[in-house]
């Protein structure tokens, strides 16, 4: 905890300009720290992360958007995995994270017993409920409900042999009322300050599964919230005509939850918002970025491409219509203009333990940043 806090006092008391790419990887280093513990749902990491956001944002000199607090508090359903989570397949002890994860729905539950095969990947245990499945990759995930079974997720490659026996002794703990908080925050316009743009990002990740075992989400979403950050930093140093709003979600892991209370529960008119700009894992970028809603807003679609078409920023701008995969998809429903931006190329890492800050390549951050600046300049026209 104490590494916890001098990460935080260097990163807040180090005078760097927002633009430097090692500001966002002192922010991305603390995001993804043990401390942290994914930003999820066990060891307060979650809570951690929105207060590491707040100070952040005082200290820049944001205005709280409600005029009162940073923070938004909201609540929702979600499954978390707090303590044991022990696994031996015919034997062998499997590693969690690793070699195998357990089904975020999943019932808690100890005990042994023989699997029966059900197909070429699945095996089932009837009287206890146990379902395995070998899988190429592991891919976590986070659930908004507790169903009557226990599923475990094997990587193929961490037995030699056909699933047989079972042994596992994996704890669970539902809550029906998950506490969380939007981290929102301002910077007032110096001549339109009913005019707003916005740039958002989930700060939630997957947390972690058992005592032991944490998933960093450095590309997803602690490259979205650094990249946020540094702008925050620089429009608080340079105020635009237009009001700049800063909206960190919960819950984007769990259904857009924090987005959905957002829009259902705004802390201001919706109405006055011209653009925003949802970013979700933009780490990479070697073959250039995705725009979602790009056909529904051509005219900014095809000045985004101008600008970077003139400034020799990005490899390729990718443009992709309406879908709802983050947390732009409740303001675009709500009729509010929106981009969602995510970098392509890099690597390959997702929803796993392996999406690392050290192994971020943060490839075109400086370029998207100026992209960034130069996007919404051209809307404050």
């Amino acid at each position: 905890m104490r590494k916890y806090f001098f990460i935080c006092f260097m990163v807040l008391s180090t005078p760097v300009l927002s633009q430097d790419l090692q500001t966002a990887r002192a922010l991305l280093d603390t995001l993804t720290s043990k401390a942290m513990w994914g930003r999820g749902y066990t060891k307060n990491g979650m809570s951690k992360a929105a207060d590491f956001i707040s100070t952040s944002f005082k200290a820049y000199g944001l205005t709280p958007m409600d005029g009162e607090t940073f923070k938004q508090p909201f609540s929702y359903p979600a499954n978390t995995f707090p303590g044991k989570m022990n696994l031996r397949i015919n034997g062998k002890t499997l590693v969690p994270g690793k070699d195998f994860i357990v089904m975020p729905e999943s019932k808690g539950q100890e005990g042994q017993g023989k699997l029966f095969q059900k197909d070429s990947v699945t095996f089932i245990n009837p009287e206890k409920r146990i379902i395995l499945v070998l899988k190429d990759k592991l891919t976590w995930s986070v659930a908004p409900e507790q169903a009557d079974y226990t599923g475990i997720e094997v990587l193929k490659t961490a037995i030699s042999d056909q699933p047989e026996t079972i042994e596992l002794s994996i704890e669970n703990q539902f809550n029906p009322e998950f506490q969380a908080a939007n981290i929102c925050g301002m910077v007032k316009g110096t001549s339109k300050p009913d005019s707003i743009l916005v740039l958002s990002a989930h700060y939630d990740h997957l947390g972690g599964m058992g005592s032991d075992v944490y998933f960093p989400g450095a590309n997803d979403n602690a490259s979205g919230i650094s990249f946020l950050m540094t702008l925050a930093q620089h429009y608080a140093r340079h105020p635009q005509p237009y009001s700049i709003a800063f909206i960190c979600f919960a819950g984007e892991e769990n259904g857009l939850a924090g987005s959905k209370y957002f829009v259902e529960h705004p802390l201001l008119d919706l109405g006055k918002i011209k653009f925003l700009t949802n970013v979700d894992m933009v780490g990479t970028g070697e073959t250039g970025i995705t725009v979602v809603n790009a056909s529904i807003h051509s005219k900014e679609f095809a000045l985004l491409q101008q600008l970077n078409d003139k400034n020799k920023y990005l490899v390729k701008i990718n443009p992709r219509g309406k879908a709802a995969n983050s947390d732009h998809y409740f303001f675009t429903e709500k009729g509010v203009p929106a981009f969602f931006i995510y970098t392509q190329g890099g690597i390959s890492a997702y929803h796993d333990v392996n999406d690392l800050a050290k192994t971020l390549p943060f490839t075109e951050y400086k370029d998207l940043f100026s992209l960034f600046l130069d996007f919404y300049k051209e809307l404050m026209k």
